[in-house]
């Protein structure tokens, strides 16, 4: 039973507290033992039937009955007889299946022992005192019934009758009801996610019906707005019958070069209006938000493990934090992981959601089980490659990879990172598998990202280009450059069909993976992350759940969220007191992270 597994554990860790020792000693002996088999029926007739009859092993079959008339004892009247009624069955049949088996030392052996016993409960014992001295006891009639299989069977079945209904009718200790309450809230809490997807999902259909609406509204403003020219006097078509129309110098307008679809990556926006939408962004409607302080320094990066229960953050301390934002979530898996060197990349393990990769800045990637509460791998990269910028897991595969530079980067200058190595790593083994192809002298890789399947792996560079890899043949299949400036960020969309790139210049381009070349929308975020004025060697996006929203990092206090090809460009997060240095979405819900280098990490739930 998981609740008296939970319960046990709970006494245990009660125990250890306390400093117990000996009460501790002495309980972890009676769990060996077990003699009640956790109420578990299936158990307790096997040990009856099958271990202490057949065996002969009078005495704990005794100590067992006694046992069971103890914890029933409460019970009414008419149940206490029905006890005994079996208790003088079991016994019965342990003496039938002693002078069958030939063994009638068994039975005046349990006679000289218990005989008083008893005989003291039942008369009716008496005549049996005999029974070893009986030259043919299936023949006498006093006798004959318990010899028969029919007998066997009806005791068989109503013992297991009876303790099931007496276990199903136990008063449930508190300590055990812990374990339900536990379970119950689980239940609910997957039942609020489920709801808050639901929810999810209509917010993001209203989204789009007001933003249809807007877009209605606006070219009806537009069209009421239209000059048609009668004046001969300045129009040159006048007395020609055709009306002149001149469109509002206001209008934004987008154009996009014929060439867009064989290169030309950038469609043309106003960059005054989109400064001063971003400047218009509303702030995000809050549901809840948490705020976790325990980073003494700049956070470096955060993550939602994979079932978004945990966080996993880091600060350029060198310091992990593992943490819930839950109250009623277990903090079992809470942690402080120290690593010695400041942290670069973080990534959870997709499959199991137990182990934690850390990637550091001299060379080194840590394993950490969240359960066990320990390093289980501590991996090295080449020295010629000591700065590990990115770590991803497959979705599928016990695998893993890495992007590493042969420069720490030491300053905000990511082109000075020297060249880039990508290892691919047995996450069974611990060892690496092979190394990426990507030519000679290679520029850095700083972000790396696997498709939904794992078959394909997206790699970002400093010189602007996008490489794809054939993970099951370990080769690049495509690459084509994406930005005019280094790639700091680079992610799949949800649909899997595109891919999204942010440049250092603060650009961020979704391209097809169907047409390779085209741009199906785009953004400038430079007012909020532009490196050139950053105190940071890379910003970071991230995608929601429904590959609607995309989360920045940014140079202000506020971080923005751009609505991915809406006409409603986004939000502003609340602020921090200082820059963002980091974000992530949570898996399933409208929830996200944000790290600061005011040393706080906020999860933000969205109304």
């Amino acid at each position: 039973m998981e609740n008296m597994v939970y319960a046990e554990e709970l006494v245990r860790e009660f125990l250890v507290f306390r400093g117990f020792t000996n009460t501790l000693q002495a309980f972890v002996k009676e769990l060996g033992t077990d003699i009640g088999k956790g109420f578990q029926v299936d158990k307790i007739l096997d040990l009856i039937f099958s271990i202490y009859i057949p065996k002969f092993q009078a005495e704990n079959l005794i100590q067992l009955l006694r046992f069971f008339n103890n914890c029933f004892s409460s019970h009414e009247t008419h149940l206490i007889s029905v006890i005994s009624e079996l208790d003088i069955s079991i016994i019965r049949y342990y003496i039938i299946h002693a002078i069958q088996a030939g063994r009638k030392d068994k039975v005046i052996e349990l006679f000289d022992i218990h005989g008083t016993e008893l005989l003291q409960k039942d008369q009716h014992w008496a005549s049996w005192f005999a029974i070893p001295y009986v030259k043919a006891p299936q023949s006498e009639p006093q006798f004959r019934v318990y010899f028969s299989q029919e007998w066997s069977n009806a005791l068989h079945l109503s013992l297991r009758n009876f303790l099931t209904k007496m276990f199903n009718g136990t008063r449930i200790p508190a300590l055990m009801k812990i374990s339900s309450e536990r379970n119950m809230v689980s239940r609910l809490k997957g039942d609020i996610k489920q709801l808050n997807f639901k929810l999810a999902q209509l917010q993001v259909s209203l989204e789009e019906k007001e933003t249809q609406l807007h877009q209605l509204r606006s070219n009806s403003l537009l069209a009421t707005e239209v000059i048609v020219g009668t004046d001969s006097s300045s129009n040159p078509l006048a007395g020609s019958g055709e009306p002149t129309v001149f469109v509002p110098a206001s209008s934004h307008v987008i154009c996009v070069s014929a060439s867009a679809q064989t290169g030309e990556r950038e469609p043309k926006h106003n960059a005054g209006n989109d400064a001063q939408r971003e400047e218009e962004f509303p702030e995000v409607r809050v549901d809840f938000q948490e705020t976790f302080l325990g980073h003494t320094s700049p956070i470096s990066r955060c993550r939602f493990s994979a079932t978004g229960d945990n966080v996993a953050s880091a600060s350029v301390d060198g310091t992990v934090r593992i943490w819930t934002y839950d109250s009623s979530a277990p903090t079992s898996r809470n942690a402080t992981i120290y690593c010695g060197a400041e942290i670069m990349s973080l990534e959870w393990e997709c499959k199991s959601d137990r182990l934690l990769l850390i990637g550091t800045a001299d060379g080194g990637i840590k394993a950490w089980n969240v359960d066990a509460k320990r390093v289980v791998c501590d991996l090295s990269c080449t020295e010629a490659f000591p700065s590990v910028l990115d770590l991803k897991c497959s979705p599928v595969e016990p695998i893993f990879v890495s992007a590493a530079a042969s420069r720490w980067p030491g300053s905000s200058d990511i082109g000075k990172l020297g060249y880039a190595s990508l290892t691919v790593w047995n996450m069974r083994t611990w060892k690496a598998m092979t190394v990426l192809p990507l030519g000679e002298d290679p520029p850095p890789i700083t972000s790396v990202c696997f498709n939904h399947n794992g078959k394909l792996l997206a790699a970002a560079a400093t010189d602007g280009m996008i490489h794809m890899f054939d993970m099951s043949a370990g080769l690049q299949i495509t690459g084509w450059p994406a930005h005019d400036s280094a790639i700091s960020s680079v992610l799949f969309g949800s649909d899997e069909t595109s891919i999204f790139t942010l440049g250092i210049d603060g650009k961020i381009f979704e391209w097809s993976l169907q047409n390779q070349g085209k741009v199906l929308w785009s953004s400038d975020c430079s007012r909020f992350c532009n490196l050139r004025s950053s105190s940071h060697y890379k910003h970071e996006m991230a995608l929601d759940a429904y590959g609607r929203r995309l989360l920045v990092t940014s140079n202000s206090l506020r971080a923005p969220i751009y609505q991915v090809r809406g006409h409603a460009y986004g939000m502003r997060t609340l602020p921090h007191s200082a820059s963002i240095t980091t974000v992530d979405w949570h898996p399933t819900s409208p929830i996200f992270l944000t790290g600061s280098a005011d040393h706080s990490v906020r999860v933000t739930s969205m109304a």
